[in-house]
This record gives structure tokens, sequence and C-alpha cells, in this order.
């Protein structure tokens, strides 16, 4: 605030720099939203109309939503069986089709559910194996939930062409409202930092501060509005630096979750995959073995205080989303259906009081004890 300077500037490009050394890119972009900047990656990648996209169905409706607000078409693949990330047979049987029916697929979009990680291995290797010479099929890894995920591969946002990261208020660091776009490839960064502020190529900093005339820059093309201002970057800066005791945190309280509900046959803990940041804790109930509905079991918790959610009702169950696509039924997508019905999102931050963890648990247990079968 002292510094005069409110609007994207010398505090937004510092924390650029340190979010890129941080995951391991060689650039990162500052933005007002996750879905801003899946809107600019998938832009950068061919996303547009008569293109399509490949992602699944069990994510925040934005995911999609972004290809459709560039005209193109969404494909979903379910999601494995076991987890909650998309079907890597599920993305291969969609790219078979697709090069059989003239290659509308440019981009295929992960989402690193709850800060577990996606295959992205297999997902990178898909996308090679049906990239063609006119057709390239980028992989952006939708990182919402995933930071600081990390693998022996790197962090999550560093495996795949573009990475896309949320700093919304419940997020694993936050800005309040805000997000991170990173990359390796020249030519995206390129025309994402172009886009990202209504094709300009020149930011307000550089206008204000280089001696070169303010007044003279170009549109180079139809851009966007999608720039993070200094005031937020400030808290996102300060963030970053607390965002590995954040994780520590979480996974401990995890831990001490796993631990007390592991031998529970009414419900099943979430998968954790190599290096998960622990956005969310998604516990299943398991319905043979209870005598009460998902809603009926969140309702109870809910009246015992206990503040949860559902991730996510699977896009394909939306009113908008039945008329674009009617073919996309339940019954195609049995995995997601399945686990939008019996997840419950619990309470899950950092430096939970043990006392606030401890009533989560006994809440959940004696909810599940009242209705076992």
């Amino acid at each position: 605030m002292d510094s005069g300077w409110l609007t994207t500037g010398k505090i937004t490009h510092e924390f650029e720099a340190e979010f890129a050394a941080y995951v391991g890119t060689k650039y990162a972009l500052a933005v007002n939203s996750n879905t801003s900047g899946m809107i600019l990656a998938m832009e950068a990648c061919g996303v547009s109309a008569g293109k399509a996209v490949i992602t699944t169905p069990y994510t925040f409706v934005s995911t999609a939503a972004s290809a459709i607000h560039l005209g193109a078409d969404v494909y979903f693949a379910d999601t494995e069986a076991d987890s909650y990330s998309i079907s890597v047979a599920g993305i291969e049987e969609i790219l078979k089709k697709d090069a059989e029916n003239g290659h509308k697929v440019v981009a295929i979009v992960p989402v690193h559910v709850a800060g577990n990680l996606c295959d992205m291995k297999k997902i990178n290797a898909l996308a090679q194996k049906y990239s063609t010479e006119k057709n390239r099929i980028h992989v952006i890894e939708d990182a919402a939930h995933s930071f600081p995920s990390r693998t022996a591969d790197g962090f999550a946002g560093s495996l795949g062409d573009i990475g896309v990261f949320s700093f919304y208020a419940t997020k694993t660091m936050t800005t309040g409202e805000g997000g991170m776009v990173t990359t390796n490839d020249d030519a995206l960064a390129k025309r994402m930092t172009q886009m990202r502020l209504h094709g300009m190529n020149r930011d307000a900093w550089d206008r204000y501060t280089s001696t070169k005339a303010s007044w003279e820059y170009d549109i180079v093309a139809p851009g966007f509005k999608s720039n993070l201002p200094d005031v937020l970057s400030a808290i996102g800066r300060e963030q970053l630096k607390k965002a590995l005791d954040f994780c520590k945190s979480r996974t401990a309280i995890v831990k001490k979750y796993n631990e007390a509900m592991k031998s529970w046959d009414f419900v099943t803990i979430p998968p954790d995959g190599e290096g998960n940041a622990w956005h969310l804790y998604l516990l299943q109930i398991v319905p043979e073995k209870l005598d009460c509905t998902r809603n009926e079991f969140a309702k109870e918790l809910q009246e015992a205080g206990l503040g949860i959610s559902m991730h996510f009702i699977a896009i394909f169950n939306f009113s908008w989303w039945k008329e674009k696509y009617p073919e996309y039924t339940p019954e195609r997508f049995p995995n997601a259906q399945r686990h939008y019905q019996n997840t419950i999102t619990i309470p899950l931050w950092p430096y939970m009081s043990d006392e606030m963890s401890d009533y989560v648990i006994a809440t959940i247990k004696k909810v599940g004890e009242r209705h076992h079968v």
C-alpha cells in the first residue's frame, strides 16, 4: 500500500519469479483466478471453435466451462474406479475415436482432485502418441487443488505443457482471489502474457516505468482482463513462504483422520498418492453398511456443527450441461457418479486444534454407528 502502486507491477513480477522458482518452471504468470488462467492456457493451446478438450466430469464446472467460453467442445472421460483422478484408459478411448473423426482434440486437462496427482506420465505419453504434425495435443494441468503437490518428477503444474493454480480463499495458499499459470514453453508463455491484458504487447508497469513513451503499445489480439494486482500478490508472496508449513500441518491432520477411520467399515478413507497436498479430505460412505443416504449422513454431520461440503457434483448432472450434451448421462460415467453420490468433504485446514479434529472424528463415528447395518 505504501508503494503507491496497487495494480500489476513490481510486486506481482517478484511473486511470479518466486513461484516459478518454487515449482521449477521457466515462467509463472499471475492471474485473477484459476478460471482466467485456464481460459488463457486453453486459448494459447489452440482451443477454439471446431476443436475439443478432454477432461473429467468430476471437477468444478469452471474447468470444462473454460473450453465452452472459447467455443470448443468438451469430451468427458470417467474417473478411475478407485480414485478421483481421470481415467487414463478413458482418455485413450476418446483419442482413438477422435483420430478416426478428424482430430478435434487439442488439449487434455487432467484435474489433480483434492491435491492427489493424476498419472501424468501416462497422460503425457498419450498426448504425444496421438499428436500429429498438424494437430499437437497439449496437456494442461488443472492444479487448483495441488500446490505444493510433488512427485519425483517435479511439482504439480510443471509436469504438463501448462499448469494452472488457484489461490482462492479456501485453497492451500491464498491471495483471496487469484491464481498462477506455469509453463516452460516460450511461445505459450508469450501468448498468455499478451492475452492476459487485452492483447497488449506492454503491461502497465512497463508502460509507466520504462523510458519508452507510456502511450505507445500495440494490440496483437483481442485479449482478456486476467491480471493479478500487486496488493494481492503481496499476500501471495507471504503465503508462499508458509506453504510448506501449511502442507505439513494438513498432512498431520490427515494422518490422524486416517488412523482413526481406517478400520471403520461404513466409510472409505481417500486415496493417497505420491506428494499429495491434501487440499481436501474426501471421505466416502459405504452405502451397503448404512441405512441412510449420503445426504442424510451429511445433514446429521451439519446438525452436529461440522462444516462439511460435497466435492464434486459431477458436471453432467447440471441442467445446462444436460441440454448441451444429452448423451452425457450418469450411466456413461459410473465411477464419477458413484463418487459424487457417496463422498463427503470433511473439515481440514492448517493448524486445526486437537479438540476440533477429535470432534470431527467422534461425530462421524457417532453418526456412522447410529446408521450401521
